[in-house]
């Protein structure tokens, strides 16, 4: 049962991780992100931030890579939102 669980937490880690790269790919490909919300990509940056803290904490290794993959890709999401914003 251990093992399930395991695997249901790298699944879930994975599909939260993965989840701004559409957006990612949208906002660098049209190079434009007026809809993009400055605060909401920053409470998203800071709750994985504390959850790859807190997997080093526990030294959970599956927490850790997951919210770290997240963190890279959520800080290139505020680069890139930050470049193309209401970009004339």
């Amino acid at each position: 049962m251990a093992e399930l669980t395991t695997f249901i937490g790298i699944g879930a880690g994975i599909c939260t991780a993965i989840s701004q790269l559409p957006q990612l790919i949208k906002i660098i490909k049209e190079k434009k992100a007026d809809d993009i919300s400055y605060f909401m990509v920053t409470i998203l940056l800071t709750g994985v931030t504390a959850w790859t803290w807190y997997g080093i904490l526990q030294e959970d290794y599956p927490i850790i890579v997951t919210n770290a993959f997240s963190v890279v890709l959520d800080l290139l999401l505020l680069i890139f939102t930050i470049k193309y914003k209401n970009r004339r």
